[in-house]
């Protein structure tokens, strides 16, 4: 017998639960607009070589493979049999399922720079699927709900974006909220004055600082071949006093109590190049959002080098933290279905029962038709 669960880390939603997804994206979705953003959509299947190689050894790792089909797949298993080395398993796959929406958006940039506004701002919410251990807040299919400014380097920018994120979340009722902010070269220079070759080994290690301690951190660096020595003069200069010219820039023009410096800040995709960001609440391990300055990202597309800046709110989590808060409003949490049930008392009546459920609606409210007599 065919299993009646969803697939691990994917669910689905029953009407109560859509009508809080829906209430959540329209406050999204209002902000947004409100700050002059304007609505793009992407297909859920890239090709492969779009996304691979955008966010690290770890992040290619939880990309969902999509195998390739028919003849094409018989020829490159055949192909892999026949070779003495490990050759990846990527080599049958020649598509995948979006990783996230920053990588797909800098793709449509470098395809239609022509038909876009030299400064574009977009937003965009969809599902994007990642091959991670499911967790409270997170699954392997979420929504990002996504905001991002392309063609400026000013830190007004930045500042625009955590304004937007922030209004969202206090229009959700969220009042004890964070915005932690620094900056990719920060951290570039701290791993350099550790002794740290490897950048990426640190910065993914230092990611996971929320969910395992510093002292997770630490076993992490030293599981990756760092030194003790190294480990520690890192984690010791993340929890300094850094500055930072662009940082204190974002702080004066925020010019909120929220927006904190967080030297041990490190967004895991590789494709940041200058401020990250990421807001955060006292009873979730993670993060609601988070997002940065990826300069160097819709290059890989094509030849022009665009700056970029962009922030991703996580429904998913959001969604968890209101649920178990009882954040809902009440018309939300308790709504019904309808205004009115219209009831048929017998095959005879069924045509007046039709006729006076459209009139009430034409009234504006929100008629179900019982469909048959059935017992009281």
């Amino acid at each position: 017998m065919a299993s009646t669960q969803p697939a691990r880390g994917m669910r689905d939603f029953l009407p109560a639960d859509v009508r809080k997804r829906d209430y959540v994206i329209g406050v999204i979705k209002e902000v947004y607009e409100s700050y002059g953003f304007e609505p793009l959509e992407t297909p859920a299947v890239e090709n492969i070589d779009t996304l691979m190689g955008k966010y690290g050894d770890e992040g290619n790792q939880l990309i969902f493979k999509i195998l390739k089909r028919g003849e094409k797949l018989v020829q490159s298993a055949r192909v892999l049999s026949e070779r003495e080395d490990s050759t990846p398993l990527n080599d049958l796959a020649d598509l995948a399922l979006r990783y996230d929406l920053t990588v797909p958006l800098a793709r449509v940039v470098a395809n239609n720079r022509n038909e876009l506004p030299k400064f574009f701002k977009r937003y965009q919410i969809q599902p994007v699927w990642r091959a991670d251990r499911p967790a409270r807040g997170r699954f392997r299919e979420f929504y990002q709900c996504d905001v991002d400014a392309i063609g400026s380097k000013s830190m007004v920018v930045e500042a625009e974006i955590i304004g937007a994120a922030s209004e969202i979340l206090s229009r959700l009722g969220f009042d004890d909220f964070a915005i932690r902010i620094n900056h990719r070269q920060l951290l570039s220079k701290m791993v350099a004055d550790a002794g740290i070759e490897n950048e990426s080994d640190a910065l993914v290690a230092l990611d996971k600082l929320d969910k395992v301690g510093a002292d997770g951190v630490k076993k992490e660096l030293l599981n990756r071949a760092i030194t003790a020595e190294a480990a520690d003069a890192f984690l010791s200069s993340v929890t300094g006093d850094v500055s930072n010219a662009e940082l204190d820039r974002v702080v004066e023009l925020c010019n909120s109590s929220r927006v904190k410096v967080d030297p041990s800040l490190a967004r895991g995709l590789s494709y940041y190049t200058g401020t990250i960001m990421e807001i955060n609440v006292p009873d979730l391990a993670g993060s609601l959002g988070g997002g940065g300055r990826y300069d160097g990202l819709i290059g890989m597309f094509g030849k022009e080098q665009i700056p970029a800046c962009g922030f991703s709110l996580g429904l998913e989590r959001i969604l968890v933290v209101m649920d178990e808060r009882g954040m809902f409003p009440a018309k939300i949490a308790e709504s019904a279905p309808a205004d009115v049930l219209v009831t048929i008392w017998s095959d005879e009546t069924a045509s007046e029962s039709l006729k006076l459920a459209q009139e009430l609606r034409a009234a504006g409210l929100r008629v179900t038709l019982y469909p048959e007599p059935d017992k009281l």
